[in-house]
């Protein structure tokens, strides 16, 4: 019997302690994680802004020395004038 109770005294005790452990670990995971998602993010929005506006130059570029972009034009001033009514 004696025994009995030393087990699960023994057994409690590491329930305790991993309960205990587990919920540290956990809480310091959290706080690692906000703070590494906070500096990570920091300037973001700028830099996808900046990329965005490259790729919107580089189009235009593109556009502006090719013949596709007459192409474009053309098939976009031949729509306004359907949708207008000034002819095919």
């Amino acid at each position: 019997m004696g025994r009995t109770i030393m087990t699960r005294w023994a057994l409690q005790r590491y329930t305790t302690a991993e309960i205990w452990l587990r919920t540290r670990t956990e809480s310091a995971t959290e706080r690692l994680s906000a703070r590494l998602t906070a500096r990570s993010d920091r300037g973001q929005t700028s830099f996808e802004y900046l990329g965005i506006a490259v790729v919107i130059a580089v189009i235009i570029g593109v556009l502006a020395t090719t013949s596709i972009g007459d192409a474009i034009q053309k098939a976009i001033l031949k729509s306004i004038r359907k949708i207008s009514g000034g002819g095919k």
